[in-house]
């Protein structure tokens, strides 16, 4: 099992400590009760690591990694009775901020889902809303998480876990959400290092790779949050940001009137083929009849309902063109969009139209990537200052909504210098948004996502923190010794290996578990 978000499936703690040699020194300047009270707390759940500790030069600051991987920063002028002491105290806090349900937001939703376009929610950013950004930042992410990427498995280019297992191998089930529906795409034009195939002849699929899921929330969640979120997750890509210059060729029209939208972007989402296993339907007849379902679902039950689309890079770009879809064909469905290092999608028509819709977008990017840049690095919509000498140009690309800007230079964990990869990695997006107050302050001490996480597929983390890059991988990457003692490529458990009975089954059981109310099973299928 791959490892999760939050180290929930070790519940061990990482403590780094700068007084670790002067320990005598310690003993003397606490009383002996304290001191032994402090350590059984400390060794009872803490796991010790003899490391050099982080410092950051420009600050003059040391940084130490403590309870559930949090950081925090002591002047280094601290004695080490009290580094020991703020060690201990701030250990405790984290033990008891996790020892609470998380907080209730149900008067707030529509603030959240944009109702005022985020007016002054996003500078200072409001820390409810730092937690809904990181919770569908998380949902975005899975989709790399699960997926195959090995060229050498028949099952290249799928999900590794099946719907109902995927939120627990993820460590995501403390979210509150439920996968009812895997969605796949399939693109009728060649789409540079989008469409991972596997090597073998004999695969699960020829043309189709799996793109993202749809889920909702639970009855609890539903009740903090204050209506029935419907998720729909978007797969990009982690290929390097160049790939993006293909994508520049074509607007292609969409809908009725003068939007247009890359041609690229529109081809993944609405290609299909009859004589495919996985895309006789489009990835857009996947969603919108199953969002359409829920929708219908829960209205029914009175319920309030909202649908929120998460994606980053090309899944960023896909959960527009299904917010656009989505808000034709559900008026009065409150949408909003949340995309992490999205490219532009289409024209400024396009973004008047969503905006006419009543679709809300965050746009949330890092200064230094180049991807939310592109289509339209020069011709882009800086141009509308000339509307009165130009009129409107129709072929310029625009992007669409409220943008949250991150900046590298402001963690003092990452590394200075040009990484296209890490400046465009999602788990990079994460650590920013965790870590982000406001544009005028330093970064966030009470910042307590998992500092590790940066590093699963690049190399941004400092040196001094000991954290290997791109790390993540299943152990021996997929190799197992078979019974005579050979190395072989593990074979997958029957219920994750893709089929569409299997998951049409699934889907039809997890909407009449979604859909059971005191007992009685409202069946939709």
């Amino acid at each position: 099992m791959p490892p999760t978000r939050d180290g929930s499936n070790s519940f061990s703690f990482l403590y780094i400590s700068p007084v670790h040699s002067n320990f005598q020194t310690q003993q003397k300047a606490l009383s002996v009760s304290k001191l032994s009270a402090t350590m059984k707390a400390i060794s009872s759940s803490c796991i010790h690591h003899h490391l050099p500790v982080a410092h950051h030069r420009r600050t003059n600051q040391t940084f130490i990694i403590r309870g559930f991987q949090e950081v925090a920063t002591l002047p280094k002028q601290q004695s080490a009775s009290s580094r020991l002491s703020q060690s201990f105290s701030n250990l405790l806090q984290a033990l008891h901020s996790n020892m609470f349900p998380k907080e209730d937001i149900s008067n707030k939703w529509s603030e959240i889902h944009g109702s005022c376009d985020w007016d002054n929610l996003l500078d200072p950013l409001q820390p409810w809303l730092r937690r809904e950004i990181v919770k569908y930042g998380e949902f975005a992410q899975a989709t790399y998480d699960a997926f195959d990427f090995d060229s050498f498995s028949e099952y290249c280019g799928s999900c590794r876990y099946n719907q109902h297992k995927l939120f627990k191998e993820l460590g995501l089930e403390k979210n509150g959400y439920m996968v009812s529906k895997y969605i796949y795409a399939m693109s009728h034009i060649d789409v540079p290092q989008w469409l991972e195939r596997s090597h073998l002849l004999d695969t699960w699929s020829k043309d189709s790779n799996w793109m993202g899921y749809v889920a909702v929330s639970d009855d609890q969640e539903s009740r903090r949050i204050g209506r029935r979120d419907i998720v729909v997750s978007w797969r990009g890509t982690v290929a390097p940001s160049e790939w993006y210059e293909d994508f520049q060729r074509k607007l292609e029209p969409v809908g009725h009137g003068e939007a247009k939208v890359e041609h690229g972007f529109l081809s993944i989402y609405t290609s299909k083929r009859e004589s495919s296993r996985y895309n006789k339907s489009s990835a857009s007849d996947q969603v919108m009849k199953e969002v359409t379902r829920l929708v219908q679902l829960y209205k029914q039950r009175g319920e309030q309902v909202s649908l929120t689309i998460t994606g980053h890079s090309l899944g960023g770009a896909l959960a527009l063109l299904n917010a656009y879809e989505a808000a034709t064909s559900l008026p009065r469905l409150p949408i909003s969009v949340i995309s992490f290092g999205a490219p532009r999608v289409g024209n400024i028509a396009f973004r008047d139209e969503l905006h006419q819709l009543g679709v809300k977008t965050l746009r949330v990017v890092v200064k230094q990537d180049i991807v939310p840049r592109m289509p339209g690095l020069v011709f882009n919509e800086r141009l509308q200052k000339f509307d009165d000498i130009t009129g409107t140009l129709k072929w310029v690309y625009t992007h669409v909504g409220a943008e949250l800007k991150l900046d590298m230079q402001s963690s003092p964990y990452l590394k200075r210098g040009f990484n296209l990869p890490g400046f465009h990695s999602l788990e990079t997006y994460l650590h920013l948004i965790d870590g982000f107050h406001s544009k005028t302050s330093t970064f966030r001490e009470g910042a307590r996502r998992d500092i590790a996480l940066v590093n699963k597929a690049c190399d941004m983390l400092v040196d001094e923190l000991r954290i290997p890059h791109a790390w993540y991988q299943f152990t021996n990457k997929g190799l197992v010794r078979n019974a005579h003692g050979r190395w072989v490529k593990q074979v997958r458990d029957p219920e994750d290996i893709p089929s569409p009975a299997r998951e049409t089954h699934h889907q039809a059981f997890s909407v009449e578990m979604l859909a059971t109310d005191e007992g009685l099973a409202l069946t939709l299928c």
